[in-house]
């Protein structure tokens, strides 16, 4: 694992550029909101050649708490090389106001040999050949699937969809990409990946807070890594960055229930697709919703256009019972509103291209791994599973941010599986809401 950082923090002045660091302009920017003296006044008593002793100076005067002026950093942006596909995500559901990305599945090495090792997984020693061995035979199956997946695409090209008249070079993209899409199944959640978040001081010292109060040493030693960055930019205001009581015990707790209802739901079998759906469009009495919802979206060009008041108002709250988790990686990057799964192996999903019973031995010993670990009690349970995986998955936040991702997922060059899960949720959503119907815009997944 490697981490690094880059400050993106714009200065008051552009002349300041190179000598405003994030924590002072934090400190000159919390000074300002207790003055009425004016930016200009406080930066010209700010000596830039000593920026420590002057927001040694502010903090002492304006005695505010961490919290307020961690958010006045501006963006700070830090890189995690080499992280397991769990951790990243994990990083993703608790930044949930930061911006990020993380390698694609397209383009990271699908090898045994890109995997952290047992020891640093905390996979208790005994376990650890045996953990190997599945980890092994589960990039064996997906390179096998890959290739068959991939001469199926040659030999009967109108199960990849192309579209018409296209040049050789966009059909051979998208015929591996048909063959990756329907092979990732396979791919073990611990192999290594990459991400890059951007998110104010503030927000990193709860990230890091949240990572060190985990069960998992690479989440602790991420947060370790990511402290030792921050407190670059950022000296005073990451000493708030160490484990915490409450955020240990929620932790431990949610443990508890995902060991719980894994041994109870723990199967290799497909989970059937069912779907939950609450819609809340209840107002206070002195202030009921009084826009149409036609209203509210049909002035939209499209899924980036602005919202009106009769969806922006309403809160939805949408649930899966059977996510695999190669589709959680990505919905669970939506994020507005909360996000929770158990992450657990409630079902084995794979594409009706691809054969369960092929390949049951393989699942079956994954499975039986993944009980030893949780019957251990032990938090590196998460690293035997893979992509296929399928795991209840709740998101709840606002009509318009649901709208835009049900567009978003169901539309061009969206993943197959993704579409057939927003369509469920899209249907059910619109019985409850049949307003919309005529104005959102469900996709068909066309391939681009």
């Amino acid at each position: 694992m490697k981490v690094t950082g880059i400050a993106l923090v714009p200065p008051p002045t552009a002349a300041d550029l190179p000598k405003v660091t994030p924590e002072l302009l934090a400190s000159v920017l919390a000074r300002y909101s207790r003055s009425n003296e004016g930016l200009a006044s406080i930066l010209s008593k700010v000596d830039l050649a000593h920026p420590d002793e002057s927001i040694d100076r502010i903090l002492k005067f304006v005695d505010y708490g961490h919290a307020s002026i961690g958010g006045l950093t501006g963006g700070l942006a830090i890189a995690l090389d080499g992280v397991s596909m769990w951790l990243a995500y994990k990083i993703f559901e608790i930044a949930q106001m930061a911006d990020g990305q993380e390698s694609s599945t397209r383009y990271i090495t699908m090898d045994a040999a890109n995997l952290p090792t047992a020891a640093e997984l905390g996979i208790p020693d005994d376990l650890a050949p045996r953990w190997n061995m599945v980890m092994a035979r589960s990039f064996a199956a997906y390179h096998a699937e890959y290739a068959r997946l991939d001469q199926l695409g040659q030999s009967q090209p109108e199960l990849v969809r192309l579209p018409p008249n296209a040049k050789p070079a966009v059909v051979n993209r998208i015929r591996k990409n048909y063959a990756l899409d329907r092979a990732r199944y396979f791919i073990p959640l611990a192999t290594r990946t990459n991400l890059g978040l951007v998110q104010s001081s503030r927000m990193w010292a709860t990230t890091v807070k949240h990572l060190d109060s985990l069960a998992h040493p690479e989440a602790k030693r991420a947060a370790q890594l990511i402290r030792d960055e921050l407190v670059k930019q950022s000296p005073r205001l990451m000493r708030h960055s160490s484990a915490e009581k409450s955020y240990a015990e929620q932790a431990a707790q949610e443990l508890g229930t995902s060991l719980r209802l894994g041994l109870e739901r723990l199967s290799t079998a497909p989970l059937a697709d069912q779907v939950w759906v609450k819609v809340d469009a209840d107002a206070p009495p002195w202030l009921r919703e009084e826009q149409p919802i036609a209203e509210a979206l049909r002035h939209r060009a499209n899924r980036y256009g602005y919202q009106g008041t009769a969806t922006r108002r309403m809160r939805v709250t949408f649930a899966w019972n059977n996510m695999a988790l190669a589709e959680l990686r990505d919905l669970n990057r939506h994020r507005t509103g909360h996000r929770y799964t158990p992450l657990i192996q409630a079902g084995f999903y794979l594409p009706p291209e691809i054969k369960h019973g092929a390949h049951q031995a393989l699942l079956d010993e994954q499975a039986a791994l993944t009980r030893e670990l949780m019957q251990r009690g032990s938090a590196s349970y998460v690293y035997s599973l893979l992509l296929g995986a399928q795991t209840p998955f709740e998101h709840s936040t606002q009509a318009d941010k649901f709208i835009y991702e049900a567009e978003l997922r169901t539309g061009m060059g969206a993943h197959f599986r993704y579409a057939e899960h927003l369509s469920a949720v899209l249907r059910e959503f619109f019985t409850q809401v049949p307003a919309a119907k005529g104005w959102v815009v469900e996709g068909t997944a066309e391939p681009e």
